[in-house]
Parts: structure tokens; sequence; C-alpha cells
């Protein structure tokens, strides 16, 4: 099967997929794998909930120490679906929680699509209905729907709320996030508890309807709050995800890290938001990510600004700026008078985090020449930068398999020869791609041999260091007229190389 990648943009395919090996390969960017790998790449997922997955959809029950039983879930999940209509059509039943939903910008077709409801003031209409339909005390608290008093009697989690549903990868309900309506209820915002089904510091709301935007175009834009979400993904900004009534945690960014590795924060234009952001950046860039952070105008969040101008929102994205540089100006701006104090204290050690010593280098150039601050006394004081191993380095690796070590280029030449020599055997030369295959193979077999010529040459080049340092001419001169020998092959196999 042949068809264009869902990995990189192309517009003539070219990723194969062979029933035969059970597996499948681009040749455009390299991507490959069997199914697993396939769906982890897809969903974002890690082999365990790819597993997860794949088992969900084909009827499979996959059994877990001390889990759940699948019978256990399937109620949960059921009343919480339950639980997720009913909450829709008290909506459509109450005129003030509609009139909110539509003052906060939010159109019919977003609260249908994102299926938000509204949580009546009583202590018991929840309970009583799925009751109504069957559903015991044990599984509405199982599904976090419900609290116990101390005498046994029952009451409904969430009241007077509108009610925003959060989804796992597939798309099934597995908790709420309410949002009061009233502005003398506390807290604000209101979540599920934990459950066998959702983990707050785990789940993004929204993920599982941005993933595939996030894919194509390459990164998430990470904001705080649900209507700040859902009015992002009405202006059509439809790679934006929520955390779910939490600050963003490791598992959050772990999980946008196999979609995409780079992220724009977008919090709200106040203290707290600029708090959560930087915090969220060092986390980020310990990991790895690439992180840019939206500068929003003085005490306006997200949703505001979508929703008076969709136009003016997309430019604030467009238009945000590497962290480190972003933190930098608010520095600048803020207090101009401690800029050195600060940026010791402040941006070093973001920089600190950056794993790349190229990006290092920029920012470091960057603050030298808008303080005045030379280059070197910066270097100086990012050595003594002390970063917190917590936050900077992977969490420690339980499975007891090595890590993977990367990859020479003589070992990326062979994986990908061998992957269009089988690919060449199986298709038997019948296909239109045949003859790229052919000139590719040529040249990667071109490639390898002046790989091997390299690794031979350095052999011989420190060979011969260690005779001349010994004084044995002898074998000098011996290993000087080999390393000649290499270099006319080496010239010969560029000359075959150009006529590829």
């Amino acid at each position: 099967f042949k068809a264009r990648c869902p990995f990189h943009n192309e517009k003539t395919p070219s990723f194969f997929v062979s029933p035969l090996r059970q597996s499948f390969y681009c040749f455009g960017c390299g991507a490959k794998g069997d199914i697993f790998t396939f769906v982890e790449k897809v969903e974002g997922l890690d082999f365990r909930g790819a597993l997860k997955f794949l088992a969900e959809k084909a009827g499979v029950e996959i059994e877990y120490q001390r889990s759940e039983s699948k019978t256990e879930k399937d109620k949960i999940l059921n009343a919480l679906e339950e639980a997720t209509m009913f909450f829709e059509k008290e909506l459509a039943k109450n005129d003030s929680a509609r009139r909110y939903v539509t003052a906060r910008g939010i159109n019919a077709e977003t609260t249908k699509n994102w299926r938000i409801g509204y949580a009546p003031a009583e202590w018991r209409l929840l309970v009583s209905y799925l009751q109504s339909l069957g559903y015991d005390k044990e599984t509405m608290l199982k599904a976090g729907l419900i609290k116990l008093k101390d005498g046994g009697d029952s009451y409904d989690v969430f009241r007077d709320r509108i009610i925003f549903p959060l989804s796992d990868q597939n798309g099934r309900v597995i908790a709420f996030s309410g949002r009061a309506l009233s502005k003398e209820t506390e807290p604000k915002y209101l979540n599920s508890p934990d459950t066998i089904l959702f983990t707050k510091g785990e789940v993004l709301y929204g993920l599982d309807k941005a993933k595939t935007e996030i894919r194509k175009k390459d990164y998430t834009v990470l904001v705080e709050g649900q209507i700040d979400l859902v009015l992002s993904h009405q202006v059509g900004v439809e790679n934006s995800v929520a955390s779910s009534g939490t600050a963003f945690t490791r598992a959050h960014l772990e999980r946008l890290k196999h979609l995409s590795s780079r992220i724009i924060l977008a919090f709200d234009g106040d203290s707290a938001g600029e708090k959560a952001a930087e915090k969220a950046t060092e986390l980020a860039l310990s990991l790895g990510l690439e992180v840019k952070v939206a500068d929003l105008p003085a005490g306006l969040d997200p949703a505001e600004v979508a929703r008076k101008n969709p136009e003016a929102w997309k430019n604030i994205l467009r238009q945000s700026l590497p962290a480190v540089e972003f933190f930098f100006n608010r520095i600048k701006e803020q207090e101009p008078r401690k800029l050195g104090k600060q940026v010791e204290k402040k941006i070093l050690p973001m920089i600190k985090l950056i794993g790349s010593s190229i990006e290092q280098s920029h920012f470091i150039s960057m603050i030298a020449k808008r303080t005045g601050i030379k280059e070197e006394m910066l270097w100086d004081d990012l050595r003594k930068v002390k970063t917190n191993p917590i936050a900077s380095f992977p969490e420690e690796d339980n499975t007891g398999e090595e890590k993977a070590s990367p990859k020479t280029r003589q070992e990326i030449i062979r994986e990908r020869l061998s992957e269009l020599q089988l690919w060449r055997k199986e298709f038997l030369d019948k296909t239109p791609e045949t003859t790229a295959w052919k000139i590719e193979e040529a040249e990667l077999k071109a490639n390898l041999a002046h790989e091997l010529l390299r690794e031979k040459l350095l052999n011989l080049a420190l060979a011969l260091s260690s005779a001349e340092i010994s004084k044995d001419y002898k074998k000098a001169k011996a290993l000087t007229a080999r390393i000649n020998s290499l270099h006319k092959e080496m010239r010969a196999l560029e000359e075959k190389k150009k006529m590829l």
C-alpha cells in the first residue's frame, strides 16, 4: 500500500505499508516501524498507551496486576457518558447558564462540538438521575461524580457550574472541569478527583481534538483555561491544548513531545500568568523542547483576545518570542537598574537548560550586545549555574532497558540501505518508484564506501602518528604509502558519485 506520509508534508506519496512484513516505511522522512510505532507517533503515546489503544480497538482485554476489570471501567465510562448528556440537556434548559456561555463568545457550534454543559444548583439531581438509569453509588463514586457524607448519604460533586468534559485520546469522556457560574462560588474551577481513568497531572484538555493539527503544524499552543482553549479552536487555532485546571506538569509536556518538540506558551497577561509561563518554560527546556512565549496585552487572557479580535490572537502567536528573549525583555522593561543581577538570577539558568551549545551561544551573544556585559563574563557565570537535578534531567527509567546510544553515520546509511533493499525485493521492481530507489541505493553504497574509507584513514593516521613518535621510520613509510593509496581511492569514489 502507498500513501502520502502522515508524519511530514508531501505532495507525492512516499509512505509504504507492507502487509507481508507488517511494517511501514517512508522514503521521504525515514519514519518506519510496526503498528505499535505507528500508533505511538500518530496518537502521541508511549508503548503502553499504544498497546492499550490497539487492544481497545480490537476488543481485547489487557490484564494488569491489581487493575480494575474491563467491565468495571466500561461501567464508569458509561456513567460518565450519561452524565455528559445530562449536563448538555441541563444547559439547554437553563437561560442563565446559556447567557453566560454566549457572553463569553462561545457559539452554538462550539458548544455542541465540545459538549459543554451545565450542572444545576441542586445537591442530588445527578445522583437521582443516574440511579434511575440503574447506576449504583459505588460506580458514581469511582467515576468522580459524587461524594459521600459521613452518614453515607451522597451528593453531586458539580453544582451550579458550566461543565467542560475532559476526554482521553479516543475522545471518550473520562472526567469534568466545572467553572463556577456565580462569582461568589469557590473555587472558581473545580475538577473531577483522580480516578482509575483520570489523573489531573497527565490529561491535557483538548488533546484529542488538537493532536492532528499539532503534528501538521509541528507546534503546540498551550493555554491555561478551558474557555481560552475552546475559543482558540473556535477562531481556527486548532493546535491548542490546556492543562486541566493545574500547572503544566512533566507528564503533560512529555505527552506533547511525542507530537512535536515545539511549544508556544500563551498564558494570561498578568503577573500570575507570567510566573506560570516561567515555571513551564524551565520544565519544557529541561525536556529538550523549543519554547516560545506569546506576549498578551496586560490584563487580558487568550479568550478575551480571541473573542474581540481573532486575527489579533493569531498575530500574537505569530510574534511570540523564544522564551529566553521574552523573559530578558521583561526584565529590561521592569527592572532596568537590576538588569545584570536579574540576568544572572533568571536568564542564565534558563540558558543552562538548553541542550544546544549553538543556541546557548546565540542567547549569550544577544544578552552581551543588549546589556554591554562582556561575553566572557556571561560564559563564566553560566558555567557556575547549578540546575535543579529533578527539573533538568529525565526521570529515572525503571524499565530495565538500556538507553540507546546515538547512531553513527555508518549505521544510519546501513539502516536506510537495508530498508531500500527489502522494499525493492518485496515489490520486485514493479512500482514507479523503482528507478528512484535504484539511484538512491547506488548513492547510499557510495556514501557507505566513503565512510569506510574515512574510518580506515583515521586509524592509519593514528598509527602513523604513533610510529613517528616511536621513530619507527620503516613502519611510518609503509603507513604513508597506504594513506596515499586510500586518498586515491577516495578521489576515484568522489568522481563516481558525481556520475550517479
